[in-house]
């Protein structure tokens, strides 16, 4: 009974010390408050599920990391739909930053393939190197490099476009 509880006192601690960092990341990929939410309580029931293995790894946080984003990736394969969940409902309190940035880039995160959507979160939100990405996601180096290429590529027009429309709005 005692090992119980303390694995359950162990993943529980696990849990408080990362769920902020996990929860962005799943934010990032889902851009959904509701889908990232249930992105992370997947995540952390497989981490249970296999705790001891968690536990033993060199890297339990990245370790759930590749949990997170493999399970992001194989669910976005079996969906068969595009359906999107709301994330606010119609009436949105004002705030003082401008939203229009996030939004836009949200917009633009939601065209990637979930692989490459992944690999921008884990390179430049999550600050990984090419070579922890790649372990991360079981992908070679050159995989990385190439999907990060080509997904900031597609990315540029949107963001580009946004852009030169907030400059002429600031300027004009």
């Amino acid at each position: 009974m005692r090992q119980i509880d303390d694995t359950h006192e162990d993943f529980s601690a696990f849990v408080a010390a990362t769920s902020t960092r996990l929860m962005r990341s799943a934010y990032l990929l889902t851009t959904s408050r509701a889908g990232a939410e249930d992105l992370l309580q997947t995540t952390f029931a497989k981490a249970y599920a296999s705790w001891h293995r968690v536990k033993a790894a060199a890297d339990p946080v990245g370790y759930v990391h590749g949990i997170l984003f493999h399970t992001f990736i194989s669910d976005r394969r079996r969906r068969s739909t595009h359906e999107q969940p709301v994330e606010r409902p119609p009436d949105v309190a004002v705030t003082e930053h401008d939203p229009l940035p996030r939004l836009v880039l949200e917009d633009a995160l939601r065209t990637l393939a979930p692989v490459d959507r992944a690999v921008l979160v884990l390179r430049f939100f999550d600050d990984l190197s090419v070579a922890e990405t790649a372990a991360r996601l079981r992908l070679s180096e050159a995989a990385v490099k190439t999907r990060s290429m080509r997904a900031l590529r597609s990315l540029r027009p949107v963001l580009g476009e946004y852009r030169n429309t907030a400059s002429k709005g600031t300027n004009g």
